[in-house]
């Protein structure tokens, strides 16, 4: 009882970084220009640092030990990656590409379902990958606001009401994940490594093109930074 009050915290706390970021991005008071530009730039490479490090070094460690055969996790692997193009062609299809969004969106679900059924296995990186997707949320949301932001007849305080409804999805995936993946390891490795293919799909496809500035380090260095951040959690988690 005591780990299921644990997941549902982990969870919702993921979950409320979703529209802190965005509350973050609403604050008009800071430099327009830099908030727009040179700042905006920096966490949305930051945001792909920590999703790589998310990938390196929890879900597909984890999610190949749960699978075990090396063919059937690449081809788990090459699923998502695969899955994740042909949505995204579809969204783009009907003009409703917004790539930061979908990014938060699409990770955010498979990963939740993959905290649950870790949480409930007792594997030791569920903690941290419950830190990986409350990290990534932030600058998630923060981008995913100025993106919205850009559409015409676009509301502040809509997107941030539709956001905070994104809240308690995570909590409620992962109770879905502590029933039924627990029962079902192969299942759960599965999905942790169909999330790691299609979240190394978005970072090449949309994240990090958006992250490049010209004559601009920032971006970059944002993108080590995040990936740093990471593997410090993996190593204070290891020891």
């Amino acid at each position: 009882m005591q780990d299921l009050t644990l997941l549902i915290a982990y969870t919702l706390g993921a979950g409320a970084c979703i529209p802190l970021g965005g509350a973050l991005a609403s604050v008009e008071r800071i430099r327009r220009n830099w908030l727009e530009n040179e700042f905006r730039h920096f966490v949305i490479a930051f945001g792909g640092g920590v999703l790589l490090a998310a990938v390196a070094f929890v879900l597909v460690p984890q999610g190949a030990g749960y699978v075990g055969a090396p063919w059937g996790s690449v081809l788990a692997l090459l699923a998502g990656g695969g899955a994740f193009f042909a949505l995204e062609r579809f969204l783009a299809a009907r003009r409703q590409d917004k790539p930061q969004f979908s990014a938060m969106l699409l990770d955010y679900v498979p990963e939740s379902l993959a905290l649950g059924g870790a949480f409930a296995l007792g594997a030791a990186s569920a903690p941290l990958l419950a830190l990986f997707i409350g990290l990534q949320n932030l600058p998630e949301g923060f981008n995913a606001y100025r993106e919205m932001m850009r559409a015409d007849g676009a509301d502040k305080r809509r997107i941030l009401q539709s956001m905070c409804l994104l809240v308690p999805l995570g909590p409620l995936l992962a109770l879905f994940g502590w029933a039924v993946l627990k029962e079902h390891v192969t299942l759960l490795g599965t999905i942790m490594l169909f999330a790691s293919g299609g979240i190394l799909y978005l970072i090449f496809q949309d994240i990090a093109p958006q992250s490049r500035m010209q004559r601009h380090w920032a971006p970059s260095l944002g993108a080590v930074f995040g990936f740093g951040l990471g593997m410090l959690g993996t190593m204070l988690d290891a020891g």
